[in-house]
């Protein structure tokens, strides 16, 4: 069995007024890999974050299985809740691949290693909809990554153009919180979650 070793930056951000984040990440080794995922409850407060909590709970439990039954599982799960919106990445570390999935507004770019500043070469595409209310058709994406590729993940609390401010020489866990101290808006609770592949343990 061959693990995906990866680095991992996390920058939250609390609206003020509210005791926790609806907003939550999620890093979790399974079998043939590992899994990244933020989750954004809907709304704020304790029902946004206890919908986040149920999706990401569902997503240890399931963590082996393929990205589009996980989305599936949380759905199911989720429907007496808010619900939540998310954007998950699974890094297969023996095939060299990694395959993608968003649903609704939390940004995902790929990074290249040794990319230059502001240089992003993969953009999630996202999908319409809120998980545990209305699923949109499901299609995720396969990408080749490699040792020194930085995935990451904003919710919406987090303006777009933090893009442009990338660099690939940045630590995970400074680029976080850069990122979120200079482009969160203020007005949403905020997430930023930056993992970088460092190698695979055999």
């Amino acid at each position: 069995m061959k693990v995906a070793l990866v680095e991992c930056g996390v920058g939250k951000f609390v609206l003020p007024g509210q005791i926790e984040s609806g907003d939550h990440h999620l890093i979790c080794p399974s079998q043939d890999g590992v899994l990244i995922a933020a989750i954004d409850g809907i709304g704020h407060g304790e029902e946004a974050a206890n919908a986040a909590k149920a999706a990401s709970s569902v997503l240890k439990t399931y963590v082996d299985e393929p990205i589009i039954s996980l989305v599936e599982r949380c759905h199911d799960e989720l429907r007496l809740t808010r619900g939540v919106v998310l954007s998950l990445a699974f890094i297969d570390a023996a095939r060299g691949m990694m395959t993608w999935l968003g649903i609704g507004n939390i940004q995902g770019v790929l990074m290249r290693a040794g990319a230059r500043t502001g240089t992003v070469q993969e953009t999630l595409l996202l999908r319409g909809g809120v998980v545990g209310s209305q699923l949109p058709p499901l299609q995720a994406a396969v990408l080749p990554v490699a040792r020194g590729d930085t995935v990451l993940f904003v919710t919406d609390g987090v303006r777009g153009e933090f893009i442009e401010s990338l660099s690939a020489l940045e630590s995970p866990q400074r680029a976080a919180d850069r990122i979120l101290e200079r482009y969160h808006s203020g007005k949403d609770d905020a997430l930023v979650l930056v993992a970088r592949l460092t190698g695979i343990r055999a």
